[in-house]
């Protein structure tokens, strides 16, 4: 990872990254099918976790 990557984006970037609408996004979220963090009153998504689904959803999982 390069030190300009970002390890945490919000989740219209995360929608976008993943080719998703943020209201999917948000239902992945809600069902714990992708993980995030808190901070204060932002949410963000790890980059890692977003690698994690693509991953899980490559060796066949659902959503």
């Amino acid at each position: 990872m390069t030190p300009d990557e970002k390890l945490l984006v919000t989740p219209a970037v995360a929608a976008e990254k993943l080719s998703i609408s943020r209201s999917k996004l948000y239902e992945l979220l809600e069902m714990g099918i992708l993980r995030s963090v808190k901070l204060g009153t932002c949410r963000r998504i790890p980059v890692e976790a977003l690698v994690e689904l693509v991953d899980r959803l490559s060796e066949g999982a659902t959503v």
